[in-house]
């Protein structure tokens, strides 16, 4: 049986890899703590290590679980940002879970949507305290809109399948467009300008890092509806502060933040937070924070746990790594050196 070490390990994570490890023959050795470079030593006794999009895998990180004989690290998550995977070629494998449901995501997104436009929070709030006033709570009809995508991968296409059963008009910015997909693509600058709602669903890389700037947010429509259901670090935050400040934009739903890793998916009710700009943005009327529960359905978990032991089990059997991922690879599963399906 191998043994394999979990970290930043949440109630709702222990549901379905409790129900499905033993028909994979896993130990799962459960820690709260993130995996970090003060945590790296609990991997001492395990042959894997199963991490999460906030854990931090760097160097010192990566050669501890060398040295602890630890041969694979298993992301129960899409996001991959996190890791050094310089430092990890030829030492570790890395693999992922590329899509464990594209419906969680794309409806939490435009739930964020309805819920920011309607005022939905701020009615919540006000009849708990027996206000049934209606000032301030106009909305605007998605219907007839322009809905800016940024990113068509599967999350995003099902967004737009979304947008479109509202009856809004989509554009969609892509570096990769789909073909044939029936999709109205525009390029960064046009999108900006058009959209009276942008919603981000592309991964965190080099070129999308504060793909919404100062610059992006200048050019947009006043009054803009910005939603990020993907990485936080694609929007610069104080930027966006500065816009919500001005007007510019009308209101932001975030369920991920850039400085998000010491704080999302823990209880500081108790105390003072020292981010200033989440703090400030927190405070607004028009903009709407939850702590990067997207992918937080049933039918997620389940396919998170499965695909994350597929991946173990393929790793220990010797067989083809379809989800592994590298820092030499242009895309998954196109690296130029993958012998027997392989990293290395």
């Amino acid at each position: 049986m191998k043994r394999i070490a979990f970290f930043d390990t949440k109630p709702y994570d222990k549901i379905w890899f409790d129900r499905l490890k033993a028909e994979y023959d896993f130990e799962l050795v459960y820690f709260e703590e993130k995996l970090s470079s003060n945590t790296a030593s609990m991997t001492r006794g395990c042959e894997g290590a199963i991490a999460f999009v906030n854990d931090t895998i760097d160097r010192s990180v990566i050669e501890t679980m060398g040295k602890n004989g630890v041969g694979v690290l298993a992301m129960r998550c899409a996001g991959y940002n996190n890791i050094d995977f310089k430092a990890a070629f030829q030492k570790l494998h890395v693999v992922r879970v590329p899509a464990y449901s594209p419906y969680a995501v794309a409806e939490y997104a435009m739930s964020l949507l309805l819920c920011l436009n309607r005022k939905l929070h701020r009615a919540f709030n006000r009849t708990r305290e027996y206000n049934f006033s209606l000032n301030g709570l106009t909305g605007f009809d998605l219907h007839g809109k322009t809905a800016g995508v940024i990113g068509t991968g599967k999350i995003g296409r099902v967004f737009i399948d979304i947008c479109r059963g509202f009856g809004m008009n989509v554009i969609a910015y892509d570096p990769y467009p789909v073909k044939d997909s029936g999709i109205e693509y525009v390029g960064l600058e046009e999108l900006c300008r058009r959209a009276d709602v942008i919603s981000l669903h592309c991964p965190l890389t080099k070129e999308t890092h504060h793909i919404i700037c100062e610059q992006m947010l200048a050019q947009m429509k006043d009054g803009v509806y910005i939603i990020n259901t993907s990485r936080g670090a694609l929007i610069d935050s104080e930027a966006l502060l500065e816009a919500i400040k001005s007007g510019k934009v009308g209101g932001a739903a975030l369920d991920v933040y850039e400085e998000e890793s010491d704080l999302f998916y823990e209880d500081f009710s108790n105390t003072n937070i020292s981010d200033d700009v989440l703090a400030r943005l927190i405070s607004m009327h028009n903009v709407l924070i939850t702590s990067h529960q997207a992918f937080l359905t049933d039918e997620a978990l389940q396919n998170i746990a499965e695909t994350t032991l597929q991946n173990l089990k393929a790793y220990f059997e010797g067989a083809p790594l379809q989800n592994e991922i590298c820092y030499q690879c242009d895309k998954l599963g196109n690296c130029e050196k993958q012998p027997n399906g392989r990293c290395f």
